[in-house]
């Protein structure tokens, strides 16, 4: 029903924006990633999912239509409500869950709160078809140390380390100096893990 909304950002939060439009001010569930991208921005544009209830009727809002697209794949997989794929998409990025999805990783998309084994499964099974155009498409900036920092990240989680340990040396070997590219970078971690 609704494509986007684009206007003064007047609030927000690691889950919600404010966004004023034509002197109405919309309240918007996001997640954390579309919260990193907009945090500080006097004007946006979010991508809306409008959810309807019988009680409640919700907006949730995407910094990218490739974040939108798959909360849309999320909740039609049985168990995946909004929350949940909201919480997903607040742990990982799009790439993130995506890779996961089409290496069969398991453990990553358990790792998020509210996911068990069966529930992971499923969401591998039903859209490992569905996603994979998605990997490799998110809107992350071109170039730059924190972007070879977090593909390098990524990688690590896709295969399948704990995110703390794997964000923990990734910065110790980028404070290094060593490792230029992310290649480079994901070998030497590799060593260390």
């Amino acid at each position: 029903m609704y494509e986007y909304i684009k206007g003064s950002l007047t609030d927000a939060a690691p889950t919600y924006a404010v966004v004023e439009c034509g002197g109405i001010g919309y309240y918007v569930n996001i997640s954390v990633n579309t919260y990193s991208q907009i945090a500080g921005a006097k004007e946006v544009v979010l991508f809306l999912h409008l959810i309807v209830r019988e009680d409640a009727h919700l907006l949730y809002g995407f910094a990218s239509k490739e974040e939108r697209a798959l909360f849309r794949q999320l909740i039609s997989v049985s168990g995946v409500g909004a929350n949940t794929a909201g919480v997903m998409l607040s742990s990982m990025t799009v790439n993130e869950i995506a890779g996961a999805i089409m290496t069969e990783n398991v453990n990553a998309i358990k790792s998020v709160k509210g996911i068990g084994l069966k529930t992971a499964q499923r969401v591998i099974i039903e859209l490992k078809d569905k996603v994979g155009g998605m990997e490799g498409g998110g809107a992350a900036p071109a170039g730059g140390a924190s972007t070879v920092k977090d593909e390098a990240l990524a990688a690590l989680v896709m295969l399948g380390f704990a995110k703390a340990q794997a964000s923990k040396v990734v910065d110790k070997v980028a404070a290094s100096g060593e490792a230029v590219s992310v290649e480079q970078l994901i070998k030497l971690a590799l060593k260390q893990l």
